[in-house]
C-alpha cells in the first residue's frame, strides 16, 4: 500500500525533481513536497539526508534515497504492481537503463546545463552545452520517428527522466522547431493522466 509518509525534498524549478514528482503523481502516491532552497543544500539538516548536498531526496518511511533516477527505479518497482513504468522484460529494462544514462549524461550536460547557464546564471560554457544538446536532440528525434515513447510502447520512467529538461530546452536558447518527433513525444507525455507541468523559470533581466 502507498506510504502516506513519503516526502520529496526538492525545488520546483529543478528538472531532476520534476521527473520524480511526475511519477509520484502518476502512481497516485500521496506525498509531501518539502521545498529546499539553494542555501539549504549545505545545511547540516539537509546534508544528513544527502551528504553530497544534491536534490532530489526521497524519504519513504525509514528509507532515505537521493538521486532522481534511483528514486524513479525505486518507486516504479515498489509501487507499480503492473510494472508498466519499469517492465520486468530484460530487453525493455535495458533500453530504459540506456535512456536513464542519457538523462544523466547528454541531457544533463546539454539542454539542462544550457538552461542553468542562461537562466540560473550558473558558470559554464553555454555554446558547448548547446552543441551537446543539438547532438542528443538529433539522436532522440530520429529515435522517435517510428516510436511513441523512448523505450517501450507505453510511457516508462525513461520518458519521465528525459522529459523535463527536453521540454524546457528553449529556456537554454535551444529551439525545438527542428525536431517534430520530439515535439509530438512531448505532447504525448503531457497528455498522460496526472501530468503536472514544470514551472517556467523567470527570464533574466
Amino acid at each position: 500500500m502507498p506510504n502516506p509518509s513519503i516526502t520529496l525534498y526538492g525545488l520546483p524549478l529543478s528538472g531532476h525533481c520534476h521527473r520524480v514528482e511526475l511519477l509520484l503523481r502518476m502512481l497516485k502516491l500521496p506525498f509531501h513536497y518539502e521545498v529546499v532552497s539553494r542555501s539549504d543544500l549545505s545545511s547540516p539538516t539537509f546534508l544528513a539526508l544527502n551528504p553530497l548536498g544534491q536534490i532530489p531526496v526521497l524519504k519513504d518511511g525509514n528509507l532515505v534515497l537521493p538521486d532522481s533516477n534511483a528514486i524513479l527505479v525505486y518507486l516504479a518497482t515498489e509501487y507499480d504492481d503492473a510494472r508498466v513504468w519499469y517492465p520486468v522484460n530484460p530487453v525493455t529494462a535495458a533500453h530504459i537503463q540506456r535512456w536513464l544514462s542519457l538523462a544523466a549524461g547528454e541531457v544533463r550536460f546539454g539542454p539542462a546545463m544550457a538552461r542553468a547557464i542562461r537562466l540560473l546564471v550558473r558558470p559554464g560554457d553555454l555554446e558547448a552545452a548547446q552543441k551537446i544538446a543539438d547532438r542528443v536532440l538529433i539522436f532522440m528525434d530520429a529515435h522517435l520517428a517510428d516510436r511513441r515513447f523512448l523505450a517501450n510502447d507505453a510511457a516508462t520512467i525513461a520518458d519521465l527522466a528525459c522529459y523535463s529538461y527536453v521540454a524546457l530546452a528553449p529556456e537554454g536558447g535551444i529551439s525545438l522547431e527542428p525536431y517534430p518527433h520530439i515535439r509530438a513525444w512531448l505532447e504525448r507525455i503531457e497528455a498522460l493522466p496526472a501530468f503536472t507541468p514544470m514551472p517556467r523559470s523567470p527570464q533574466p533581466a
